[in-house]
Order: C-alpha cells, then structure tokens, then sequence
C-alpha cells in the first residue's frame, strides 16, 4: 500500500517562516555535501565558442573525489540573476541517476545554494522519494513536489507547478518520467508541455545534459556514492517558445496537439544537446 501523500502539496503551499529556515538549512547541507562528492569542478566553454576557458574553485578542488566539467554556465547564472521577477524559469534535463539533483545544482555557485528563494522546485516520484513522513518532510523541505506516474498531466503536482510559474519561479524537471539507465531516446512526458502551454507568462526554458552521474551514484546494489569518475554538465541555449505558443494558438490546436508539439520541441534541443555533450564527455 502506498504512502498517502494527499497532505503535502496544501502544506506546501502555506509554509511558515520555521518551515523557510528549516527549508534553508536543508539546501545548504546538501548543497555543500554534493559539492564535496562532485569534487574538482571546471567551468568551460566548448571548443567552438572560442578559446576554452576554465575556472577551478579552490575550495571545492577534491581532487580524490570526481571531477566536474560544466560548460555554459553562464546561461543559468545570467538566468538566475537578470531574468525579469515575473518570468519563470523551467530546466530539462536528462535523468541517469538519483544523485541528478542535487548533483546538476552542486556546480552552482554557493551564492544559490545558500538561498532557497533562488534554488529549484523539482518533481519527484511519489513512489521514491515520498515513501514515509520522514522522506517526505525531507524531500519537502528540499522544494521537491510528488508527483504520481501514470496519473496523467491533470494532477494536484502539475497545478502546483503552474502556481509556481505563475510567480515567477523556478521548476525543474526530468521529462523522461523515470531515471534512464539505459540511456535510450525515449519519448518524453507532456507534462512540462502543460507547464509551458498553461504558464500565464512564457517561461524561459533551458535544457542540460550531463553524463557521468551514473557512475558517481550507479543504479545497481549497493547504492553507494563513488570517486574518481569524470561528469560533463552542459547547459544549452533558452528555448524560445514565444513563436510556437503564437503559432498554437492561432491554429486552435487543441490542447494535446499543443503539448505534443512543445514537448517535441524539447525533446529534439535535448537530443542536439546530448550529441554535443557526448563529444565533450569523450575528449576529456
């Protein structure tokens, strides 16, 4: 029987000033222990962006550990800084591993980490994450909202996801619906089609690719965290949906036509992104 998560999205949405700092607490003690286990991270720019760059964070140099490289960082720092308090902001990624979040947020800078108005909402399963009231106040506390698969794209999750758009903040999602450990091209869920289709100002959406999470934390017994493996984290160029959305709507394509359409865009960038990450990855 499954744990009974009906009580955590109300309490969500009405959290006390104790919930915040507790809240606060939580993404600074994870942000920083993921930052331990990235361990050596460098920030570059692709090869064909101009000459590469790189910056290693002294204090974040556990060189016994992993070794990070994220490329485009400055697409999420510029988007986490400069975009308007209004526009809300939703990243896509691929899903390898359970360490994904918080891994992928372990290359922020701790400026982020630090502020929990800064950080993710993130869409986990019910299923994983939501088991019990322990893991549930703890993933709770993380900003992570648990969501049923196979309940469709008309749940209490995904409106709770427009809210959060709806004033300007931050979700993120991995819209293969499930922790890819086959690496296969899969057809992505249309919830974040709903997300962008129905958010009351046109998201800025980015995608990013990582490979190398599997390996920090695999998918096979027993489940430990390892070192001495590589990761590449790329962010890709925003999607601009503006466009599309205009498109949509003046062909009065019906709301599956709508969400199908945004989230095959989504998935061809996030196909593009992976074949230039994976070149990346393999020259390192």
């Amino acid at each position: 029987m499954l744990y009974d998560i009906k009580w955590i999205i109300p309490k969500l949405r009405n959290p006390t000033s104790l919930w915040n700092i507790a809240s606060s607490i939580t993404f600074a003690a994870v942000g920083i222990f993921s930052k331990i286990i990235i361990g050596r991270i460098l920030y570059a720019l692709p090869p064909n962006e101009g000459h590469r760059k790189s910056v290693i964070g002294p204090r974040w140099s556990f060189k016994w550990l992993n070794r990070t490289t994220v490329y485009n960082k400055q697409i999420i720092t510029r988007a986490l800084d400069c975009r308007p308090k209004n526009v809300p902001l939703i990243t896509v990624s691929n899903h390898h591993s359970c360490f994904d979040d918080p891994g992928i947020w372990a290359t922020l800078d701790l400026r982020y980490l630090l502020k929990r108005s800064k950080m993710r909402w993130s869409i986990a399963a019910h299923d994983i994450c939501f088991t019990n009231t322990w893991h549930s106040y703890f993933f709770m506390l993380g900003k992570c909202i648990p969501v049923i698969r196979g309940a469709g794209v008309y749940q209490e999750a995904m409106d709770f996801c427009i809210e959060k758009l709806a004033s300007g903040d931050w979700v993120h999602v991995f819209p293969e619906g499930k922790v890819n450990m086959l690496k296969e091209n899969i057809r992505l869920k249309w919830g974040v089609g709903r997300l962008i289709l129905e958010s009351p100002v046109t998201p800025l959406v980015i995608p990013i690719y990582h490979l190398g999470m599997d390996q920090v934390l695999p998918n096979e017994p027993p489940y430990r965290l390892k070192g001495w493996n590589k990761v590449t984290l790329n962010y890709g160029d925003p999607i601009d949906f503006s466009e599309l959305l205009n498109d949509l709507r003046m062909s009065k394509a019906s709301e599956m036509e709508a969400r199908k359409a945004i989230t095959d865009r989504i998935q061809g960038e996030l196909l593009r992104l992976k074949t230039v990450t994976e070149e990346l990855h393999q020259k390192l």
